[in-house]
């Protein structure tokens, strides 16, 4: 994203501005990944995204009543607040490219192995949560 920022486009902003958006958008980062993480640990199951097989619970309360990839979520809020930082939409297609990365190979795998593990349960979960916001 940053290489790309040489050659585009960028839009005019007052530098406080950028970094007041950047910085709002880091914080709420900061906030879905702490609070996937909480609530994965008072689960007491895992927090590894390698292994979803060696989940112990469905984690389906708190954050996860939002969105049931939180984590994920603030990682591509952690993007968005770089692409702001650097002031061009069309950095953003970083943002774009890490969701269409995650679903497929990331978060698809994961739900294959969460209804193996939950069943019905996690398929009722997926029904009444998104899978980013």
């Amino acid at each position: 994203m940053w290489a790309i920022s040489f050659i585009v486009p960028t839009v005019e902003m007052h530098t406080m501005v950028r970094l007041a958006l950047s910085m709002l958008a880091v914080a709420a980062g900061i906030f879905f990944c702490i609070a996937g993480v909480v609530s994965f640990r008072r689960a007491e199951t895992t927090v590894n995204p390698l292994k979803p097989e060696t989940a112990t619970a469905l984690v389906s309360s708190g954050i996860y009543t939002i969105s049931r990839n939180p984590m994920y979520v603030g990682l591509a809020l952690f993007l968005l607040a770089w692409a702001v930082y650097l002031s061009s939409p069309w950095i953003s297609i970083g943002v774009v490219g890490f969701v269409f990365y995650m679903n497929h190979f990331q978060i698809e795998p994961e739900e294959l192995a969460l209804k193996d593990i939950f069943g019905a349960e996690f398929t009722r979960y997926q029904e009444n949560v998104r899978r980013w916001l």
